[in-house]
């Protein structure tokens, strides 16, 4: 286990930079909500009861209206690095990952990302936006950010952003290659990015992308299960209450969150 302390979540309530929808600036709230809902207990499915006071904490959402917030979002995070916190960051649309790990790699050199998601999100830049959703990939390891990206569930590549993987040496493990439980054997400190559109429309309907041929929410869970290595910080994104259906997806959501937060904890 990495000298750090309790996995802290803290909400990043932004969409300025989402290409098709917005409604992911609402998503972290919602996910609390389901994840403290009655319905079920605290307990992960390896055997953490997050219920015990202190085991994690909780600081609270943050409004982010600037398209151009990386200096937030990284002095954000840098905050809750220098309490000696492991972040899980609850979004807001995907393109807060690049200044988590801004602020990250200034404390964890050699970083391994494991990020799952049904798109790379590697393009150079999209619809003249290079802080878009679809491009943090890009910044994180043209900026020497990590030594390894691992993507998991990808299923919409085209040849652009299969060059993008080239160029940085990505290894994209794709859709109709899973399972890939060996491929998440890793070295030093992990980073996990969790994209709910890396899951099929049947089970996680309340995204902006809906992607066809995704994982299952049990498939997803064994993969988040098989990573090794010392988690130091995570991000879930992409959810959007807007095109939720009955709150399936926040249950999910939330379900997901709380394997995140047991992986955090055990591993």
């Amino acid at each position: 286990m990495t000298d750090v302390g309790a996995p802290i979540l803290f909400g990043l309530c932004t969409d300025v930079n989402s290409s098709y929808l917005r409604g992911p600036a609402d998503g972290p709230p919602k996910i609390r909500e389901a994840l403290r809902c009655d319905a079920s207990n605290h307990w992960t499915e390896t055997g953490v009861d997050l219920g015990v006071p202190g085991i994690y904490e909780d600081a609270g959402d943050q409004e982010i209206r600037e398209r151009d917030a990386v200096a937030v979002i990284e002095t954000k995070v840098g905050e809750l690095l220098q309490r000696r916190n492991r972040p899980l960051l609850l979004g807001g649309d995907h393109s807060i990952t690049f200044p988590i790990l801004k602020a990250l790699a200034q404390r964890h050199s050699d970083l391994t990302i494991v990020h799952f998601d049904a798109h790379p999100d590697l393009y150079d830049e999209f619809e003249g936006n290079r802080l878009s959703h679809a491009c943090p990939f890009a910044r994180i390891m043209e900026s020497g950010l990590a030594k390894r990206l691992v993507q998991v569930g990808i299923r919409t590549i085209n040849r652009h952003q299969r060059e993008q993987a080239n160029k940085f040496g990505v290894e994209v493990i794709e859709a109709r290659s899973l399972p890939a439980y060996d491929r998440l054997k890793c070295s030093g400190p992990v980073y996990i990015s969790f994209d709910l559109d890396v899951l099929d429309p049947a089970f996680a309907p309340g995204v902006s992308h809906r992607e066809p041929g995704g994982m299952s929410v049990r498939e997803a869970i064994a993969h988040l299960h098989a990573i090794e290595g010392a988690i130091v910080g995570a991000d879930l994104v992409e959810y959007n209450p807007v095109q939720d259906i009955s709150g399936l997806t926040a249950t999910v959501a939330a379900k997901i969150l709380k394997e995140m937060l047991g992986t955090m904890i055990t591993v």
